[in-house]
């Protein structure tokens, strides 16, 4: 005698008590908002907002924040002082985001990461 598929709740066709497509479906889902909540638990700890950044900025944003905080550089990360202002520092993060620092001195304080193009707007003489 031949089993018989069951048809589920959800349409799929199988043996079992439950329908193992839907199950680790829900699992997959479960595990992607893991991770997206211990992705937004990391912001916690930051100086400054990167909630709203590219996930690749975010990290190499928190980098370049962590060295600063060890006293490297900022010339080490292609960094200038702006020309209106001197006391500000454009750090580039990536091709399209910058890091704007504050010098006070003996040391460097991060204010913000901004796109290329909001860090154009922002700058006199930026067109």
């Amino acid at each position: 005698m031949s089993r018989r598929k069951k048809l589920f709740p959800c349409g799929h066709r199988g043996y079992g008590q439950v329908c193992h497509r839907c199950a680790q479906k829900e699992a997959d889902k479960q595990e992607k908002r893991q991770l997206k909540h211990q992705w937004e638990a990391t912001f916690t700890e930051d100086t400054i907002n990167l909630r709203e950044l590219p996930k690749n900025v975010v990290l190499k944003a928190r980098t370049i924040i962590r060295s600063l905080e060890r006293r490297t550089n900022y010339r080490e990360f292609h960094g200038k002082r702006l020309r209106h202002n001197r006391f500000v520092i454009s750090i580039p993060v990536t091709r399209n985001y910058r890091l704007l620092c504050r010098d006070y001195g003996s040391w460097i304080i991060p204010e913000e990461v901004v796109s290329h193009e909001e860090y154009n707007v922002c700058k006199p003489g930026g067109s």
